[in-house]
């Protein structure tokens, strides 16, 4: 199969997408295809890549999410392999609200584990679809921002424009209700 490339510019930075068969399969606030290709499982690595203006309604997403509608993302189809718990906890990420990020205790609950937290914590670390899986909205239990593959600075500006989004100031960028991420 080959699969089609895309990056955008966004406020957080060149945002690059790996889809094939109108589905996500990679991406990340990264210009650098080969971040992203390694973490596509082997079952699912394209045989090539072709860069392409347009994805569509997947670019259309991306699009909308930076113009203040979150929930367009989560209708784009992503496509990721891995064991039971891992592939069905990143499901569960795709019912995370935006602007009600949830900690990693919360998150195994919501995946069906309370006790799997640490696995809970290792599906955030191998979503390979970042954004349309949006791992960036689990933090730790006392609020602190925890990991991000694509650096805190990203995590912390998807989590203000989704929390701002939600007390209907999106345009108020990171400075407004970022100390509690979901709670003007």
């Amino acid at each position: 199969m080959i699969a089609e490339t895309l990056t955008m510019s966004t406020p957080d930075g060149p945002f690059t997408i790996v889809a094939a068969e109108g589905a996500v399969l990679s991406a990340g606030w990264t210009a650098e295809l080969d971040e992203l290709t390694g973490q596509i499982h082997a079952l699912l690595r394209p045989t090539g890549y072709t860069a392409v203006a347009s994805l569509g309604s997947i670019s259309d997403a991306v699009t909308a999410y930076y113009d203040g509608q979150a929930s367009d993302i989560m209708q784009v189809p992503v496509l990721q392999k891995s064991g039971p718990f891992r592939a069905h906890a990143w499901e569960v990420l795709r019912t995370v609200s935006p602007g009600k990020p949830v900690s990693y205790t919360e998150y195994a609950l919501l995946a069906g584990n309370p006790a799997a937290v640490r696995a809970a914590a290792s599906a955030c670390a191998f979503n390979a679809a970042a954004l349309f899986v949006p791992c960036h909205r689990v933090v730790r239990t006392d609020g602190t921002l925890g990991g991000f593959r694509w650096g805190l600075a990203v995590k912390e500006s998807l989590l203000a424009r989704e929390a701002n989004a939600s007390c209907g100031d999106y345009d108020a960028g990171v400075d407004s209700c970022r100390s509690r991420y979901g709670n003007c």
